[in-house]
């Protein structure tokens, strides 16, 4: 990337105070004092565990020649500028927007945002442009992609210098369209500031986050911002059949196109049936069959043909390639051990809704003599309050159900484990059994399924690690089922 001059970033708009030249000459921007070259912007980030303020000279030493800050250090360096602003993450977005040229302005710009179904609905979105010929790319909880790069994600939305680096790399490889997540986090601490959205996507809402947003309200008000601040020829798409979806688009200065299965929206679907090989659906009156299971997955293809629609790349033929669309890692994946007809499934519900989604699901699907085992477990150092609730949703809607380890970090497993059983009266923990090591749960799990049973391991899904005690053990649910199920 080409090197700019400070005051070619700084927008006019943003409030600061200039200790130095606005002439100097930046030709990087860094949040990580370890990452920062000869000429770099350094940005102090005031963050939830570490403040950037407290590796200002160690940035300085590296070569920062710029530093964007909050708070001013009581001794200055010589010949390095400094820019005080208000909130130095909220200033980050448009900056690195400016020094990346704007590249959100040049692409046909998605963002998806809700509880469940950004990463599927995005996933579907990147392989059928790909399968359509369309140059395009992809931010999501899994990877960012494009062309022939992949990269495992390291958040479902990365921050404001990767987002726009990552969008300049996109262009020079001739992207036209990307789709991205918007997480609540990303929004609430200004990642996707100075970004322009094409198209904005609200899948749903449900309890989740609360730890960190401190309420429902403020997780509500986190994602309504995306729909705030859309541009007036944009689109807001929502899904109608949540009843969140008001909230939403009140105030929303977009075009607004409503989708869903129970009400009268812009994009109707039917599901005409739901089986474990897969879903056949009727949308605005055309048919298709895809390999895909459940309903939530007919409301991440609807939302898929949305955008198209707003796009204005539907038609029917688009309709006609959705069937050929595979599943996405770790949602409602599939291991089947054809000899005995058990199903195998990894799903990624870490979340009350998503799970209770994903067991109903199931319930609707399987036979009556088909016996349905769980395992779940819940995360460490994150919301608390879900623990017994997941556990009561799993004893609710399965035969047998096995509480176990997810990533419990910094936490006692055990610990997680009694407070989930708070959720179980006497009669649910008769088909319960608890184990903290989550191999043997899943092994067990297996061992318990008979003939034509169905296995859902639920939580981790996509994720090829356990984090515990600040490392990142290798672990994989779906090659775990492999193993003791194939």
């Amino acid at each position: 990337m080409d090197s700019k001059k400070l005051f070619e970033i700084l927008p006019d708009f943003l409030e600061h105070k200039l200790l130095g030249s606005d002439r100097v000459d930046v030709c990087g921007l860094a949040m990580d004092s370890r990452t920062v070259q000869n000429g770099t912007m350094f940005v102090a980030v005031s963050g939830l565990n570490v403040d950037g303020h407290n590796f200002v000279d160690q940035a300085i030493q590296k070569g920062a020649s710029v530093v964007l800050l909050e708070k001013m250090p009581t001794q200055l360096s010589e010949g390095v500028t400094y820019v005080q602003v208000e909130d130095s993450k909220l200033a980050l977005g448009f900056i690195a927007s400016a020094f990346f040229d704007h590249p959100s302005k040049q692409l046909n710009l998605v963002g998806i945002t809700g509880t469940n179904g950004k990463s599927t609905t995005a996933t579907l979105m990147f392989n059928l442009w790909r399968m359509m010929g369309v140059r395009a790319g992809l931010l999501s909880t899994i990877k960012y992609a494009y062309g022939d790069y992949e990269e495992s994600a390291t958040h479902t939305t990365p921050d404001a210098i990767k987002i726009n680096s990552l969008f300049a790399q996109m262009l020079k490889e001739g992207c036209t369209h990307v789709v991205m997540e918007v997480s609540s986090h990303a929004i609430d601490q200004y990642r996707t500031k100075g970004l322009d959205f094409d198209i904005a996507v609200f899948t749903n809402l449900s309890h989740d986050h609360i730890g960190y947003h401190g309420s429902f309200l403020n997780y509500i008000n986190a994602k309504k911002k995306l729909f705030d601040e859309l541009k007036k020829d944009a689109f807001a798409i929502v899904n109608e059949d949540d009843p969140k979806s008001e909230i939403m688009i009140q105030n929303c200065a977009a075009h607004i196109k409503t989708y869903g299965l129970r009400s009268m929206s812009d994009f109707k679907g039917k599901i005409l049936s739901n089986t474990l090989e897969g879903l056949a659906i009727r949308l605005n009156g055309i048919e298709f069959h895809t390999a895909l299971v459940g309903e939530y997955n007919a409301y991440n293809l609807i939302a898929v043909y949305a955008i198209l629609d707003c796009l204005g790349m539907a038609s029917e033929e688009v309709i006609s390639k959705l069937s050929s669309l595979k599943g996405v890692d770790g949602r409602f994946e599939m291991v089947v051990n054809q000899k005995k007809k058990i199903f195998g499934i990894v799903d990624y519900a870490h979340t009350p809704d998503a799970l209770e989604k994903v067991l109903e699901n199931i319930q609707s699907i399987k036979r009556k003599d088909q016996k349905l085992v769980t395992v779940i477990g819940c995360g460490g150092n994150r919301d608390r309050t879900k623990r017994p609730v997941m556990a009561k949703i799993a004893a609710k809607l399965s035969d047998q159900f096995i509480l176990t380890n997810d990533n419990p970090r910094t936490e006692n497993p055990e610990s997680i484990l009694d407070e989930m059983e708070k959720g179980l009266t006497d009669e649910y923990k008769k088909n319960m059994l608890r184990i903290a090591d989550r191999s043997l749960a899943i092994k067990t799990a297996v061992m318990l399924a008979n003939e034509n049973a169905i296995i859902l391991v639920a939580g981790k899904g996509h994720e090829k690690y356990q984090e515990v005690n600040g490392e990142k053990l290798p672990f994989d649910d779906v090659q775990m089922l492999k193993t003791t199920l194939l």
